[in-house]
C-alpha cells in the first residue's frame, strides 16, 4: 500500500474556437498535489506557491472534496490524510484552475489507493464535480480533447495537436468567474450561428487530426459566446487584434476569460513579438497583465 503520492496536472484552455463546452487543450503549466497517509483521523491541508489566498479551507477545498469522491466510490474511510498543493495556474482566469484542482484530487486519491478506478471512471467523477467536461478531460488526458455527454456518460476523443502548435497567453490582473461569464450569454442562438459553429468545429477536429495549421486557423471562429463575453473584459478586442497583427494564427478567449490566448506556429519564431504586442494592448487599455508562452502537454495528469 502506497504511503505518499505526488501528482502534477496541466493547465487547460477550453471553448477553443467554435468548440463551446466541447473542445479543450492541455498546456505545460502545472499544479502539483502531494497526498500522504498520516497517523490519526485528521485531514490536513497546506497550500503553497502562488494564488493561495483565494483557496478554501479543508472542508470546502476542491482538491480535498475530489479526493473524497474516490475514497467514497471504493468504500475506503476518508481519514488520516495530508494534502500539500503547489499552485501555479492562475485562479479564475480561464486556464483551468478548478479542473486542475479536481483532477489533482481524483488522481492522487486513486493512486494512493492502488488505482482502483480507470481514467474513464475518474472523468465521470470529474464531470460530476465540474459540471462539464471541456477542461477536466484535457487536464486528465492531455493533448486536444473533444468531449460530450451521451446517456449520462461522458464520451471523449483525445488527439495529439500538431507538434509546432503552441500558445501565448495574456493574463490580466483581474478575475472573471465562469458563472458570471455564463450568465451574460443569450438563452437562444440563431440557426445560422449554430450552423457556423458546427462547420468550424468539424474543421477543427480535422485540423487536429491532420496537423494542418492553415485549417486550424480557418476553423478558429465562434459565434456563440465570445462576442458577448468581450463586453466583460476591458481591452479584450484590442488584445485580440494585436495578437493577430503580430502573427498569431488564431486568437480568442481562453475558456470563459479573462485571459486571451493566441495560438502560434513555433516554426515562425514570432512568440516574442506576439507577447509584446498583447502586453502593449493591455497596457493601452489600462490593464496590468503578464504574458507567457505555453507549450502543449500531451501526457495529462501524471506522477511527478
Amino acid at each position: 500500500m502506497l504511503q505518499e503520492v505526488n501528482i502534477r496536472v496541466p493547465a487547460t484552455t477550453a471553448n477553443m474556437g467554435a468548440g463551446f463546452d466541447t473542445f479543450g487543450m492541455a498546456f505545460a503549466m502545472y499544479n502539483t498535489v502531494a497526498l500522504k497517509r498520516i497517523t490519526g483521523n485528521a485531514i490536513r491541508l497546506e497550500n503553497l506557491g502562488a494564488h493561495t489566498k483565494t483557496m478554501e479551507q479543508v472542508k470546502d477545498n476542491l482538491t480535498v472534496r475530489s479526493a473524497r469522491k474516490v475514497f467514497d466510490a471504493v468504500g475506503e474511510p476518508f481519514a488520516g490524510l495530508e494534502f500539500k498543493m503547489y499552485n501555479v495556474i492562475p485562479v479564475s482566469r480561464g486556464l483551468g484552475s478548478s479542473s486542475a484542482a479536481i483532477i489533482g484530487g481524483l488522481m492522487a486519491a486513486n493512486r494512493l489507493l492502488g488505482d482502483p478506478l480507470d481514467k474513464a471512471q475518474l472523468l465521470e467523477l470529474a464531470v460530476e464535480l465540474e459540471g462539464h467536461s471541456d477542461n477536466v478531460a484535457p487536464a486528465l488526458y492531455g493533448g486536444f480533447v473533444s468531449s460530450c455527454q451521451r446517456g449520462g456518460k461522458t464520451v471523449a476523443l483525445k488527439l495529439t495537436p500538431p507538434a509546432n502548435l503552441a500558445a501565448v497567453v495574456a493574463i490580466p490582473d483581474f478575475y472573471l468567474s465562469t458563472s458570471k461569464a455564463r450568465k451574460i450569454l443569450a438563452p437562444e442562438v440563431k440557426r445560422a450561428d449554430a450552423v457556423h459553429n458546427i462547420q468550424c468545429a468539424a474543421l477543427m477536429v480535422g485540423a487536429m487530426a491532420t496537423g494542418d495549421l492553415q485549417l486550424f486557423a480557418a476553423a478558429f471562429d465562434d459565434r456563440l459566446h465570445q462576442e458577448q463575453r468581450y463586453r466583460l473584459i476591458k481591452g479584450a478586442k484590442r488584445v485580440l487584434r494585436a495578437a493577430r497583427s503580430a502573427g498569431a494564427i488564431a486568437a480568442g478567449l481562453s475558456g470563459a476569460g479573462p485571459t486571451m490566448i493566441a495560438f502560434i506556429n513555433t516554426e515562425d519564431n514570432r512568440a516574442e513579438q506576439i507577447k509584446k504586442a498583447m502586453q502593449r494592448a493591455w497596457e493601452f487599455a489600462g490593464v496590468s497583465a503578464k504574458t507567457m508562452l505555453l507549450e502543449q502537454d500531451n501526457q495529462g495528469a501524471q506522477d511527478c
